[in-house]
């Protein structure tokens, strides 16, 4: 598996990488950075990733992406600055997450809002048919 390279076209800087698990069913949402670029990609396991743009001066502000993403479809997921993240897990087992992001871990810099906070108008079940 290919993570990211430091001549990649989109490789910005390197901060840290650092590893999540996260557990069929379990949310880890929702966070938001004023510096941090994340670089996702799932080793192990699958997620359902969701982004959520409320920059004001964005062109897809107000808009909603979901992915899911894992064993059965590996790819990069970057996340820029000031755009809403969170993942839950999907499937039989759990997901190890891994992140490659821009600058060290500074805990001055996130924010975190509850899952299911008004705020973001995202429903977390996962929806059949």
């Amino acid at each position: 598996m290919h993570m990211l390279r430091a001549d990649d076209p989109h490789f910005d800087k390197f901060g840290e990488i650092y590893f999540s698990t996260v557990y069929p069913g379990a949310i880890k949402a929702w966070h938001i950075h004023k510096e941090m670029t994340l670089n996702y990609a799932v080793v192990s396991g699958m997620i359902k990733m969701v982004l959520y743009d409320d920059r004001e001066s964005s062109p897809t502000r107000s808009a909603l992406m979901e992915l899911f993403v894992g064993e059965s479809n590996y790819c990069l997921i970057t996340v820029p600055p000031l755009v809403w993240n969170g993942f839950k897990g999907v499937g039989g087992h759990p997901a190890i997450v891994a992140n490659c992001a821009t600058i060290p871990h500074d805990p001055s810099e996130i924010s975190r809002l509850d899952p299911f906070s008004p705020s973001i108008p995202y429903n977390w079940d996962l929806r059949h048919g």
